[in-house]
């Protein structure tokens, strides 16, 4: 179970992490193929929910953009999407996944896809990143088949019923042009299920990353980037309440046990936007060396959705939507780091600055500064990408976060 070169643990539930992630995919195939169920794109943060209980089956580009990331191949297909007069500066999960399309490849070609499925309808949400509506809308001129967005207020400090009730209005209008395209009528029974089941898997998943408050930490960042599949795809479904039971019992039976993520924990990193996908085995292997545990971090939080409820699922679907971290203030993003360096006894935090995705990257007005005057939180930035692996220097980042890990370890 135990790899001894680096010391890391690998979480025995990654098994039934494959098989549930493969008969995702295998449900969306058999969709393609037989054309039994039709089927919606939908944005990582966007009504899934909604979508589920509508009969559709549910791909997710964002999903998409990460796999590619993760394959390393980003760097071969973003000059495609760049030819085609998207700027190199925009979201490499979009110009990767643009590219990739271009190019007839997809990473799903090894689970038996001849291409990405193909949508019957596009539903984005702008909470996530506004970009997604270009992104949706290259593949709805494609495709020709209809587009429909949830446009979410950005910089939201107080969060009015203003603000909520003008995003439930956006929910609402949703129906009946969803109904066209599946020609069924909408239920509320149906929708209030779905969001039931999808509070039921984000508050699993809320524990699964809270068992990181205990020292040692069962569970990492790297950990979680993986693990976080099924809430993303498939929130709203039995199948990711299913998955985040067998996987929080395991990490409760890690803490019981004394097994911890990172076999010497030293220290406690908090991890600030988007994670390098192309580098998630290195630097999971350079942190446990250097006994230090990325034990919390904005982007696996980004999916804990537990206002949801089935007694007002728009209004209930709205309000999750809006309080989602990146569309907050800077000053209502610092409360809610202030928490999270208590409650998960963080030692540090590093700021990844995404070179395409500015909207996940914290550290671009002054917050880092403002969050160690007044808290006294040390913090490192580090430069990269998501996807395009051509903007992160491996060697600089290293030799910085050696310095780093150092520094906070004299602190202690």
């Amino acid at each position: 179970m135990s790899n001894e070169k680096n010391g890391i643990i690998k979480l025995q539930s990654v098994d039934f992490l494959r098989k549930t992630m493969g008969d995702y995919f295998n449900r969306l195939k058999d969709a393609t193929e037989t054309k039994n169920k039709k089927i919606a794109w939908c944005t990582s943060v966007g009504p899934a929910e909604l979508l589920y209980s509508m009969g559709f089956e549910v791909y997710f580009p964002e999903n998409h953009g990460a796999m590619i990331g993760a394959s390393k191949m980003a760097d071969k297909y973003i000059p495609s999407a760049v030819a085609l007069g998207y700027s190199p500066d925009i979201c490499s999960y979009l110009t990767s996944d643009i590219g990739a399309f271009l190019q007839n490849e997809t990473p799903l070609q090894k689970s038996g896809f001849k291409s990405v499925p193909k949508p019957d309808v596009l539903v984005y949400n702008t909470n996530q990143c506004h970009e997604v509506g270009d992104w949706f809308s290259f593949y709805a001129r494609h495709f020709n088949v209809p587009i429909f967005g949830i446009n979410t207020p950005l910089w939201i400090n107080e969060l009015t019923p203003s603000i909520v009730n003008s995003v439930v209005s956006q929910f609402k209008n949703l129906v009946p042009e969803l109904e066209k395209v599946t020609g069924q009528k909408f239920n509320i029974e149906k929708f209030r299920e779905t969001v039931a089941l999808s509070h039921d898997g984000c508050v699993l998943w809320r524990k699964v990353l809270e068992t990181a408050i205990h020292k040692p930490s069962p569970i990492n960042f790297f950990d979680a980037t993986i693990h976080m599949g099924p809430i993303v795809v498939m929130r709203g479904t039995q199948y990711a309440v299913d998955y985040y039971k067998v996987l929080l019992a395991e990490l409760q039976d890690r803490i019981k046990n004394g097994i911890s993520a990172v076999p010497s924990e030293k220290l406690r990193i908090y991890w600030d936007g988007m994670p390098l996908w192309y580098k998630l085995s290195s630097m999971a292997k350079l942190f446990s060396n250097l006994d230090t545990c990325i034990v919390a971090s904005t982007y696996c939080n980004s999916w804990i959705f537990d206002d949801l409820n089935p007694e007002d699922p728009f209004g209930s679907s709205a309000l999750a939507y809006c309080k989602l971290f990146i569309v907050r203030s800077d000053a209502e993003k610092q409360k809610v780091l202030e928490k999270l360096m208590v409650d998960f006894s963080i030692d540090g935090i590093i700021y990844h600055d995404a070179k395409t995705c500015g909207r996940n990257s914290n550290n671009r007005f002054g917050l880092p500064t403002r969050l160690n005057n007044q808290n006294n939180i040390p913090y490192l930035e580090i430069n990269g990408d998501l996807c395009d692996s051509r903007c992160y220097s491996e060697e600089q980042s290293i030799i910085a976060i050696e310095t780093f890990v150092k520094q906070l370890l004299s602190r202690k």
